[in-house]
């Protein structure tokens, strides 16, 4: 998308913070509000940091657009084309923020929820015009991580949205149906519970999953989906060949998962292996490094394309 917005970020955390890196690095103009005025105080600063992470990446760029601190909701929506809600994961909280901005917008200006679990159908009640709203789930954080799964009921709303979200060098893709976690969140609460049922079970403990996922499919995962993956697993005859003689097999893994309970006893072996894992090193030295790794595999993606 060439053509330069005005984003209202609503809600300036994590999230926030890294959308509107994004919105800016790609010369659109962004107005920040939160209602705890320390988050707003010192957003700018929190901001220069993905800002900085992505001129790494991609080198220098102009124009950039710019950022402005409202000191309300209002102030904030006004003159906005896109409203990227970032609130708490509470539907009553974003329904009431939805009502608020209603009030002040134009029926054409497009409200797009961060919600990383509630579905559409959740969060559009109350709303006058429910086609403006959509569901724009990133990943965090989202300047780094480029999938962001989007889903509504008006395909010229959720077209313009797709649109708008490669213009920033994100990867949109589309619900057909309204979910729960949509779709990547889905697929990790599954990877995660059996990683958790692994540990619970004493089979391996926490580093040793999270090694062998890191250093297995991980790797294969960040190149492959899972279809792909076994569609190749099949040899020449593809996935009907590995359906064939692989499905049972699959099957019955598939009967062998386990269903934990966050039990005070499961709780204490992942909290103790995640600090074992940790090292001693602090929940910013992980961020860091994270990002440094995610930033590594941006370049090499960029060159791959």
């Amino acid at each position: 998308m060439s053509q330069k917005i005005t984003v209202a970020v609503v809600g300036c955390g994590l999230i926030g913070a890294s959308w509107a890196a994004l919105f800016l690095r790609a010369g659109h103009h962004v107005r920040a509000w939160d209602p705890n005025p320390d988050a707003l105080a010192n957003f700018e600063n929190r901001v220069a940091v993905p800002l900085a992470q992505l001129t790494e990446i991609g080198g220098e760029k102009e124009p950039q657009g710019a950022l402005a601190m409202c000191p309300d909701l209002g102030a904030c929506v006004q003159g906005a084309a896109l409203v990227q809600e970032n609130a708490p994961e509470n539907v009553a909280l974003k329904q009431s923020l939805y009502q608020q901005i209603e009030a002040v917008v134009g029926a054409d200006v497009i409200i797009a929820s961060s919600t990383s679990a509630h579905p559409w159908s959740d969060l559009s009640v109350g709303m006058q015009h429910p086609a403006r709203l959509i569901t724009a789930h990133p990943f965090n954080p989202p300047h780094l991580v480029p999938l962001v799964e989007i889903f509504g009921n008006d395909d010229e709303v959720v077209a313009w949205a797709e649109a708008f979200y490669e213009g920033l060098g994100s990867v949109p893709v589309r619900l057909k149906k309204d979910a729960v976690g949509h779709i990547a969140n889905r697929l990790a609460s599954a990877l995660w519970r059996e990683a958790v049922h692994i540990v619970a079970q004493g089979i391996a403990d926490v580093e040793a999953v999270d090694k062998a996922l890191i250093n297995g499919p991980g790797l294969r995962w960040s190149v492959l989906g899972p279809h792909m993956a076994y569609h190749l697993g099949g040899g020449p005859g593809g996935m009907a060949a590995y359906l064939d003689h692989l499905g049972p097999s699959q099957e019955k893994r598939w009967a062998s998962l386990g269903n934990p309970s966050l039990t005070p006893a499961v709780r204490e072996q992942l909290v103790h292996g995640v600090m074992q894992e940790a090292a001693g090193r602090s929940i910013a030295q992980l961020e860091a490094e994270r990002d440094a790794a995610l930033i590594a595999l941006a370049r090499l993606r960029q060159k791959s394309d």
